[in-house]
């Protein structure tokens, strides 16, 4: 079993209409918090965010909270964090997450969730890493993105050899054993990626 010391978390700044999200992101809280991963996020307080790093927190787990000054006051920067850094803007935040962590999990959200999961796909998918990405399809949120995915490979848009297959897990138990089996197969030098630059993308 390969060992994880910290994952990205891409989640909502609301909680959703169906309290199975928000239920979702305190069991993976615990889950993090009892393996000893350290959780990276986007730093707010509310919505999933929040009830995810809260319960993190509140079962003994550490917590980086990455958030850029213009969101601080509108997501309720969350200050009990082992760890807040605050950005000048989102590539500032988006880099230090990349570098702060060593895969990237997808809990349902909105806009910004799916931009922030896409952009680690596309950098993934032109070789920049090798770090996991796995969605967690609570409820099936993520079945329109996967069955886009499919359209896109079935059209051509994406080709064979341009293939990202994001991890598609149910269940929150079963992210962090899916990402360790991810990450086994992984090289020391994959492991070690650096992010593309904004300026070089």
């Amino acid at each position: 079993m390969s060992v994880i010391h910290t994952i990205c978390v891409y989640c909502g700044s609301g909680p959703g209409t169906d309290p199975a999200f928000v239920k979702a992101a305190r069991d993976f809280g615990r889950i993090l918090a009892e393996n000893r991963v350290r959780l990276v996020y986007g730093g707010g307080s509310l919505g999933l965010m929040g009830a995810l790093a809260n319960t993190v927190l509140d079962h003994g787990g550490e917590v980086t909270g990455i958030i850029p000054e213009f969101l601080t006051e509108r997501e309720r920067k969350l200050t009990r964090a082992q760890e807040i850094i605050v950005t000048r803007d989102m590539h500032e935040r988006k880099r230090l997450m990349f570098d702060r962590a060593e895969a990237f999990v997808a809990l349902p959200g909105g806009i910004g969730t799916l931009e922030e999961t896409i952009e680690q796909m596309t950098w993934a998918q032109l070789g920049r890493h090798r770090k996991p990405i796995l969605l967690a399809n609570i409820k099936e949120f993520w079945d329109p993105l996967c069955a886009l995915l499919e359209h896109m490979k079935e059209l051509a848009f994406i080709r064979p050899g341009l293939v990202v297959e994001p991890l598609v897990v149910a269940r929150v138990e079963d992210i962090l054993p899916t990402l360790r089996a991810a990450v086994a197969r992984l090289t020391e030098a994959e492991k070690r990626a650096a992010a593309p630059s904004i300026e070089r993308m």
